[in-house]
């Protein structure tokens, strides 16, 4: 086992949800915040568990998906904008917990749950298939097309997978408030898989007879 990156992994996961943690409680004013408990076990349990499968089967991937530093200005904008829409999405969250502003039945936060997981599943199935996913737009020594299973229906089936887990999490914290914020993920999601496309284009070689192949980027028969 590589020490260094198990601990690099560890930091960041630790990290992670200790900022989670402090932006959803906090604001809520008390630890009996249940939708609240309910997306942390959700959300850290499978990433806990998937970072240890890839810790031992494949750290060469983990290591790419640790890395966030993007090189294109454009795409650091992409980061900027989403991590303060996050950051006031879970604010919100706690504070319409605290106030009672806009909240779903906790039924509904069930729903998303399960919805929330079935996305997980389907990010963890992308990685599976796809060994040259970094977090950051590049292309990598040696990269291939990757053109079968889920990138033989859309192009990019991680980007799916995120809109859905991002979507499904304010619904999970019973947010109507949450929700609305987050749907800006979506015109942010769209510029930074124009902006991707146009570097694998350039790139990649095979990209562009792969696009012509698969038509749809994110949403089968829509988009």
């Amino acid at each position: 086992m590589n020490r260094a990156l198990f601990i690099r992994a560890l930091s960041r996961f630790s990290a992670g949800l200790l900022l989670v943690a402090g932006l959803l409680f906090i604001p809520a004013g008390t630890w009996n915040y249940p939708q609240g408990w309910l997306l942390m076990g959700i959300l850290f349990v499978p990433m806990f568990i998937a970072g240890l499968v890839m810790m031992k089967k494949c750290p060469d991937l983990l290591e790419k998906r640790l890395n966030v530093r993007e090189k294109e200005a454009e795409q650091r904008r992409v980061i900027l904008f989403s991590g303060l829409m996050f950051l006031a999405a879970f604010l919100a969250a706690g504070l319409s917990f605290r106030y009672g502003w806009l909240l779903l039945p906790f039924p509904a936060s069930v729903i998303a749950s399960v919805l929330f997981l079935a996305a997980y599943a389907l990010y963890a199935e992308v990685l599976r298939e796809n060994a040259y996913l970094s977090r950051t737009v590049e292309v990598q020594e040696g990269q291939k097309v990757v053109d079968t299973g889920l990138y033989g229906i859309v192009r990019h089936p991680m980007y799916m997978a995120t809109v859905i887990l991002f979507l499904a999490m304010p619904l999970v914290l019973g947010s109507v408030i949450s929700f609305l914020i987050l749907l800006g993920y979506i015109p942010i999601i769209a510029e930074r898989i124009r902006s991707e496309e146009r570097i694998l284009k350039e790139g990649l070689r095979g990209y562009s007879e792969y696009m012509e192949k698969v038509k749809y980027r994110l949403i089968p028969f829509l988009w």
